[in-house]
């Protein structure tokens, strides 16, 4: 377990992703795999209020709802460390005090949990002071709603000046970090936002680990692959992407593993970073995350993928 940056929450190396809960996971799919993470010593669960709202027939609040439904039905609630957002979901979105208080309220009865672990703000708003936003997240955790709160898609600039706000006014401030970054993804991450956080001891939790899927290593050449995020994830289909496969490749077949272990485990590893997160809609996309949960790499192997990525 890995301990989440100034929490003290203990986390497993992978975080699974909740988005697909009630989207391309039925509830019988989404209870196994959660199941099946459990069971192989996995305890971090992402959600948001907002998943799967950008569906057809979907409201929203649908991923909440299942992983409350299993929380109950396991009598896992206190074993599992569940992190859920606020701010995107429609008719409830933004960051202003009476709409984060109501959300909260909302993610607390979907889940039928008394206390969010980790509540973060889905997207900034801009239009919401931060010392309104960051007072309102702080309230919840004064009343036990939440334990400790976080920010998800910041700029480097908007959270520094949140983390500012937060030492000024006394405030417990954002714990945890949750951008887009993986092999692909590195520029938004690498650099100034690293070294705000190891600096600040902000956790980081990236999302889309495995590049909606591309370094599951399923897209190639030529191959069709039935996914809804398969028109984006093959757009990495480049010559940066293939020279990336091909060391993902090597490495898997060297450690005996998956090519998306090796992904998440290089992102493991990354300065700052806790716990990627990953999704799975059914038990057998799991199987191929899971090695992921106590795997590290050589610095050798880490330098090759690094030069293959850039």
């Amino acid at each position: 377990m890995r301990r989440l940056g100034k929490t003290q929450l203990e986390v497993s190396q992978l975080c699974l992703g909740g988005n697909v809960f009630g989207w391309t996971a039925d509830e019988a799919d989404s209870f196994a795999v959660l199941d099946a993470y459990v069971a192989a010593g996995g305890n971090f669960v992402d959600s948001a209020d907002s998943y799967s709202a950008w569906a057809p027939g979907h409201r929203g609040g649908e991923s909440e709802e299942i992983i409350g439904r299993w929380l109950a039905a396991r009598r896992s609630a206190g074993d599992v460390v569940i992190a859920t957002k606020v701010g995107k979901l429609p008719g409830r979105d933004g960051l202003a005090p009476e709409n984060l208080k109501a959300a909260a309220e909302d993610s607390l009865r979907r889940l039928g949990v008394e206390r969010i672990d980790l509540y973060y703000a889905h997207f900034d708003d801009e239009a919401t002071p931060l010392e309104e936003t960051l007072a309102a997240f702080e309230a919840l955790a004064q009343e036990g709603k939440i334990g400790w709160y976080a920010a998800s898609n910041y700029s480097v600039k908007r959270l520094a000046e949140a983390l500012d706000i937060a030492e000024r006014e006394g405030l417990t401030g954002y714990a945890a970090v949750q951008p887009h970054y993986n092999l692909l993804e590195r520029e938004g991450y690498e650099g100034e936002m690293t070294d705000l956080c190891a600096g600040r001891d902000i956790a980081c939790v990236p999302y889309f680990g495995l590049a909606r899927g591309f370094l599951t290593g399923k897209y190639r050449r030529g191959v069709t692959v039935d996914s809804p995020r398969a028109a984006v994830a093959s757009g990495y289909l480049d010559g940066r992407g293939e020279r990336v496969l091909a060391v993902l490749d090597e490495l898997a077949a060297a450690r005996g593993t998956t090519v998306a272990a090796v992904a998440l485990a290089w992102l493991a590893d990354r300065p700052t970073v806790v716990s990627p997160i990953a999704s799975a809609r059914n038990v057998a996309q799991l199987a191929d995350l899971l090695p992921a949960l106590g795997l590290h790499l050589s610095p050798e192997e880490t330098e090759r993928l690094d030069t293959a990525s850039t």
